[in-house]
């Protein structure tokens, strides 16, 4: 599943062939997850003012309303001065006076969504329950460490469900708690203060290691361009079950969490 690396990758690589385009037509394919919300007809004419992102949404925003974005578990973008006609896993075209940007996804569980405003119902449902963006000045330790005194949750799935910061996916989660030397199973109430500044310092480190190279591709994320992403080849312990640690030698254990696979070091991580 794509997450706030190859999320915020992806708005990157939109903000140069999007930003100051305006919209000439919307096709739509197979229904995704949500409705768009609107007539596509009624979005032509919109200039795309601005390309940004909370936490896993890509957000458009027009001279009037905003676009929202999600990759669901399969999604990527893609876009181009011309593209070939859509495919049976192509599901959006969003056709501007610069280029198409279109949303591939296998599985179907993207979404696009238009709402009048970031302060509206819709935009609320799917946005205000998101927690602090991980590299916001906002996020202090002094929040963190209080958010984790208030949850006896396992620390990696309370990583995972992105009610005290956003991005910490999968991937990443496994990787932030290496580096800090914290058991994924520890209770987030019982994480001890050096670990929750070392966590702190993790979380961001990490995820913008991972902007930098491109994101993580396991299965189909690619970047806007048709690259695929450079972290995973760089993980610490992420999909490296029996091979030797690299802080210690002791090989890496896998186990399941919530239905998702978590690895770490039984010797580094406490």
């Amino acid at each position: 599943m794509p997450e706030l690396p190859e999320v915020e990758v992806t708005r990157r690589g939109l903000i140069q062939p999007l930003q100051g385009a305006t919209i000439e037509r919307i096709t739509l394919g197979k229904p995704l997850r949500w409705p768009l919300g609107v007539e596509p007809a009624a979005l032509a004419g919109r200039m795309v003012q601005h390309v940004l992102r909370r936490g896993k949404y890509i957000v458009l925003q027009l001279d009037q309303g905003v676009l929202l974005l999600h990759l669901g578990m399969s999604g990527s973008l893609q876009t181009a001065p011309a593209l070939p006609p859509a495919g049976p896993h192509d599901h959006f075209d969003l056709v501007t006076d610069r280029g198409t940007l279109r949303l591939h996804d296998p599985r179907r569980f993207g979404a696009v969504v238009w709402a009048p405003d970031m302060e509206s119902a819709m935009a609320a449902k799917l946005l205000n329950h998101l927690g602090m963006e991980p590299f916001d000045e906002g996020f202090s330790l002094r929040y963190f460490a209080k958010g984790l005194k208030r949850s006896s949750t396992p620390i990696k799935q309370l990583l995972l469900g992105g009610q005290l910061v956003v991005g910490v996916g999968n991937i990443y989660a496994s990787e932030v708690l290496f580096l800090a030397g914290i058991l994924p199973s520890k209770p987030a109430n019982k994480v001890t203060k050096p670990q929750a500044q070392r966590l702190h310092t993790a979380i961001p480190l990490v995820l913008g290691k991972a902007i930098e190279l491109g994101g993580s591709t396991l299965r189909d994320f690619v970047q806007v361009n048709g690259y695929a992403g450079a972290f995973q080849a760089q993980a610490n312990v992420y999909g490296r079950a029996g091979e030797p640690c690299k802080q210690c030698g002791t090989p890496v254990v896998a186990i399941k969490q919530g239905q998702r696979s978590t690895y770490y070091c039984r010797k580094c991580q406490k």
